[in-house]
């Protein structure tokens, strides 16, 4: 009987995933990863003991992996580094690389136990030669745009047990099941920042303290005063100030602590540069091929073509202008509805980071 050590949150997604993979014959053992104690969410104490009541329910093994530390280091730390240098992190991004696919597989490696799982909405293929992976059946639950940093090595002993149901097939299941956690909300937040407010946790867990700056037009022209970098992001609307016309945050730019505003239709570009870039298969995709990309999660894949560049990074030029291309956040490349890869999007300077 092959052994799958399965990612527990305490949320309905992964409780009714450890419930099917031990319908379909394996020896499951949940596993809830021990990240961040000071939340109610994702990875902190209640997750633990949501998660230990639902797999004592299901009758599998309840295992606490008490990974805090690198936690800290991988994913809080990057986080607020980011922000510090007037980029948007996307942390949860960074915590599947490091500890779902990274940490936690390693360990059931060691503990000779053959596969992971997740509660993910996506699915994983194998054509005989090399791994793939695909968007999920559920187009408006997919969650393949946090996945591209999966190595071949990871999709090999990775389920995805969710990959062929919507959110509201999982929940009527669990109900079916008696699972408690059937009408459980689906968390919103990055699971370490209380009530979403990234500028206090940054202020409370590190020693930055913000510094007013300067707030330009596209001319370089002063046209006010911003509270610090920490609190804006390319694309922001609201809480710039008041100038007669919609305005929009175009660059964040910690070198000279100012921010840059654009009027309407500036905050769209049909060109980035990514960088940190990782293709599943290994492989740069057939220059010929026709592919589309993503900005954000939310975003519609968009037509674009790659082109490399030095150091390991990518020029994408999108067919149609993107609106709010962030530096910080992933740019997800795929081919129809196949997962190609993705990188970070970087600030396109002179000298560009």
């Amino acid at each position: 009987m092959k052994k799958v050590l399965i990612g527990m949150s305490g949320g309905v997604d992964s409780s009714v995933a450890a419930a099917l993979l031990k319908k379909q014959g394996y020896e499951v053992i949940g596993a809830t990863m021990l990240l961040w104690r000071k939340t109610d969410g994702c990875g902190g104490n209640l997750a633990v003991k949501d998660a230990e009541k639902v797999c004592k329910f299901l009758e599998i093994e309840h295992r606490v992996l008490d990974f805090t530390d690198i936690f800290k280091d991988k994913v809080v730390s990057y986080f607020i580094n980011e922000y510090i240098n007037g980029r948007t992190p996307n942390p949860c991004i960074c915590c599947n690389k490091y500890l779902k696919f990274g940490k936690m597989l390693d360990y059931a490696l060691a503990n000779g136990i053959d596969y992971v799982a997740t509660g993910h909405y996506a699915r994983i293929e194998c054509d005989g030669e090399k791994y793939h992976l695909y968007m999920s059946h559920s187009e408006g639950k997919d969650q393949s745009y946090v996945l591209y940093n999966f190595t071949q090595k990871q999709l090999a002993h990775t389920l995805m047990p969710l990959a062929d149901m919507d959110k509201p097939a999982v929940r009527a299941l669990a109900e079916k099941m008696g699972l408690f956690v059937a009408k459980k909300p689906d968390s919103q937040e990055i699971c370490f920042v209380p009530n979403d407010d990234y500028a206090r946790f940054i202020i409370e867990h590190s020693d930055h303290v913000p510094k007013k700056g300067d707030i330009l037009d596209t001319k370089g022209n002063f046209i006010g005063q911003h509270k610090g970098i920490i609190y804006y992001t390319v694309g922001q609307r609201k809480g710039i100030g008041s100038y007669g016309r919609p305005m929009f945050v175009l660059s964040v730019n910690p070198h000279d602590n100012t921010i840059v505003l654009g009027e309407k239709g500036m905050e769209f570009t049909d060109t980035l540069t990514a960088t940190d870039i990782n293709f599943l298969s290994g492989d740069f995709p057939d220059r010929h091929a026709e592919l589309t990309a993503k900005i954000r999660y939310q975003a519609k894949p968009a037509a674009c073509t790659l082109m490399t560049m030095p150091e390991g990074r990518v020029k994408v030029k999108f067919s149609e202008p993107q609106r709010a291309v962030t530096p910080g956040q992933s740019v997800v490349f795929y081919r129809g509805n196949e997962l190609l890869g993705g990188g970070i999007v970087v600030r396109e300077t002179a000298n560009s980071e």
